[in-house]
């Protein structure tokens, strides 16, 4: 790892943008659904010229997006943060199949929509002593980028996590522009505007339309 990456992290300023250190890979992916309206997969949009230091819009009108051209300032954009510092562990609710426990915090829901896939995600980890079943589970709770959805071994109540290099990606919904989430990846760390770090997981997703009420994560309002 080098010294720039050792440096990798997420700052957000007060009721200002997030600053993105340690030349962290910017893209986009689009979420691909198949006929029925049901998430498959992503697909890779764009990516960004890796640079080392850069500020992500966190108000929702820069007119540079995703970047941030200094509008929150003009709009007097209020962007406390409210959310828990461990966000996941508050509020998500287990369910014990045969093979897989699945635990779910719907407060996190960014409505990416895989977890209806092959019947739900719930089902199938109540049919997890099914290989197939318990593979498409897994593949459902991989898909879902807030973290919201994790799934463990019950025979050692690990969590079985997708192996994500670090990495940030803004999440579009039918093509709608800036529709989604700005999906965190691979454990990056992410310091809240006081200094005060957040639980780091291996995803989560951050509010991009200034609109969540459990900033600086996102609620799915970006929906409305």
């Amino acid at each position: 790892m080098t010294s720039t990456e050792k440096n990798r992290r997420i700052r957000i300023s007060k009721d200002g943008p997030y600053l993105v250190y340690g030349g962290t890979p910017l893209s986009v992916v689009e979420v691909v659904f198949d006929d029925e309206g049901t998430a498959e997969c992503y697909r890779m949009v764009k990516q960004y010229p890796k640079i080392e230091t850069y500020s992500l819009c966190r108000c929702g009108q820069s007119r540079n997006k995703p970047y941030c051209d200094g509008t929150h300032a003009k709009i007097g954009f209020v962007g406390t943060e409210t959310a828990s510092l461990d966000p996941f562990k508050e509020g998500a609710e287990k369910l014990e199949g045969p093979n897989l426990i699945l635990y779910d915090n719907r407060d996190l829901c960014v409505g990416a929509r895989f977890c209806h896939r092959a019947g739900g995600i719930w089902n199938l980890t109540e049919r997890s002593n099914d290989q197939e079943a318990r593979k498409v589970a897994e593949e459902i709770a991989a898909s879902c980028p807030s973290g919201r959805l994790v799934v463990c071994d019950r025979e050692n109540g690990k969590p079985i996590e997708p192996k994500l290099e670090p990495s940030i990606q803004l999440i579009e919904d039918r093509g709608i522009a800036d529709s989604g989430p700005i999906w965190v990846r691979g454990g990056i760390p992410i310091e809240s505007a006081d200094g005060t770090k957040y639980k780091v997981r291996n995803r989560v997703t951050l509010c991009r339309c200034g609109r969540s009420e459990n900033k600086p994560f996102c609620d799915g309002s970006h929906l409305d």
